[in-house]
């Protein structure tokens, strides 16, 4: 058994510390992965230490069935990075890409002790030739490889320039690492972050720890700042459980967002919530002024109320097996609320939301709705959005890249497979495999998890593609 493994990130790990825990006998894996910051992918390479992991340690675990493993390795590095109202240590992402390559390395030495032949080679995959009794997989440099199974850890696309300002002097198309980006933006200088999600925060807070003097705007079409995490109360869900939905599937052979939704209304009425005011604030939240929910969120942190809390652990824990289970036509149901359910399932950190409440109380920071055009103009930019026009010096791109966008580095391999057809796009984005030794695993999985930046995610199609690429042929 030869696994080929195209991609060095967080998917690659989860997929090889699964395999280290389950792989019987001997074969041999070959990881294929260009980049200098192997384990840690683009989103966990050296950056700024203002630029921080976004979820509690217990949404980290690169083990879908271990949720205490990340939280172990940080040990005694956790106080350190403790965030006050949260009460968990929030590492900056290239702490937690050690993890990630602590992780790797001794999946790797677990692996050649049981008699694997194990290889990483610095070279991108370009092409899989074909497939016969074997795939034959080609690089970039010219070499040859074969395999019995492909798994694609090839991470997700780059942000999209909406406003078509490529190479524009004073146009940042992709923020990170924004060690490299913001270091050429001026203290001075007026900034328009394009978008309001996690990147947009990150870019934020980056600037205000630079010592950033200039006004800032995100300039968005919605307006929707993310929500932020609340503190852990230990609360252990009893009918928002995986569990409960493999009942419901066994029962009826089948799970809709209506049962999702039912399981939900149980668990808050157990705690003695409502869940119909619950939902009316969430759908709430896109036409609420932004500045005033986060102030509001920013004291909840400590509520005691669980509803969100269970929601958003709910969605990167149990929402990737549900996902599976749920009909076309819910999936595509949620797919319509794509940004405000990622806004509430993927919260900012209360540190990043007290640094820009911050900015926004003194007037440094501003937010505008409805972003129409931006045009280069002059040297500057003109920006304007539904409440007027605004000049900026510098325009940074945080728009996040669609679902299952193909990242440019691998446009080359994803060619090759749709026109051998070995995989064909899928209706939502990213590809399904049309062989079942071409595993996908990650942001490009046709079909695959609602949320798919999510660690909890991630690690879950890892550990399915492992069974897959083991099971006896």
């Amino acid at each position: 058994m030869d696994i080929a493994i195209v991609g060095g990130g967080a998917a690659a790990v989860a997929l090889l510390d699964r395999l280290a825990a389950t792989a019987p006998g001997s074969g041999g894996v070959t990881v294929f992965e260009p980049s200098a910051h192997l384990w840690r992918g683009r989103p966990y390479a050296p950056d700024l230490d203002s630029v921080l992991v976004n979820s509690p340690p217990a949404l980290m675990s690169i083990r879908p069935a271990d949720f205490g493993h990340y939280a172990a390795w940080l040990g005694e590095r956790g106080p350190a990075h403790l965030d006050a109202l949260l009460g968990q240590p929030l590492v900056p992402r290239a702490v937690y890409g050690g993890y990630l390559a602590r992780t790797a390395e001794t999946a790797l030495a677990t692996l050649r002790g049981r008699g694997w032949h194990v290889d990483v080679v610095p070279a991108r995959v370009t092409a899989l030739a074909g497939w016969g009794e074997r795939a034959a997989l080609r690089t970039e440099d010219g070499q040859a490889r074969e395999a019995d199974h492909v798994v694609l850890c090839v991470g997700a696309g780059t942000p999209r320039d909406l406003y078509d300002l490529g190479g524009v002097p004073g146009f940042v198309a992709d923020p990170y690492p924004l060690a490299r980006t913001l270091e050429r933006v001026a203290a001075g200088s007026a900034v328009a972050v394009v978008g309001s999600g996690l990147t947009a925060v990150d870019i934020v807070v980056s600037l205000a720890a630079r010592g950033h003097t200039g006004p800032i705007r995100l300039v968005s079409r919605s307006g929707l700042l993310p929500y932020v995490w609340q503190r852990p109360l230990g609360h252990q869900p009893r009918h928002v459980t995986a569990e409960r939905v493999a009942a419901l599937h066994r029962e009826h052979g089948a799970v809709t967002l209506d049962d999702l939704v039912r399981l939900l209304r149980a668990e808050l009425a157990e705690a003695g919530e409502d869940f119909d005011d619950f939902a009316a604030g969430v759908l709430a939240a896109p036409s609420e002024d932004p500045v005033r929910r986060l102030r509001r969120e920013l004291a909840a942190v400590g509520d005691p109320d669980i509803g969100r809390r269970v929601l958003q652990s709910a969605a990167h824990s149990v929402g990737p097996y549900a996902w599976r289970l749920l009909p076309e036509a819910d999936r595509v149901r949620l797919r319509r609320h794509f940004r405000p359910a990622t806004s509430l399932a993927s919260p900012m950190v209360p540190v990043n939301a007290s640094i820009l409440m911050r900015l926004f109380d003194s007037g440094q920071l501003t937010m505008a709705r409805g972003v129409r055009e931006i045009e280069a103009a002059r040297g500057r930019f003109r920006v304007r959005c539904d409440d007027g026009t605004w000049d900026a010096d510098v325009v940074v791109n945080a728009v996040n890249p669609p679902p299952g966008s193909v990242p440019p580095a691998a446009a080359s391999l994803a060619g090759s497979l749709v026109a051998g057809g070995l995989a064909a796009p899928h209706p939502a984005g990213g590809l399904v495999p049309a062989d079942p030794r071409l595993h996908v695993v990650g942001d490009l999985a046709g079909g695959g998890s609602f949320i798919t930046a999510s660690i909890p995610g991630v690690a879950a199609q890892a550990a399915l593609a492992a069974q897959a690429a083991l099971a006896p042929r």
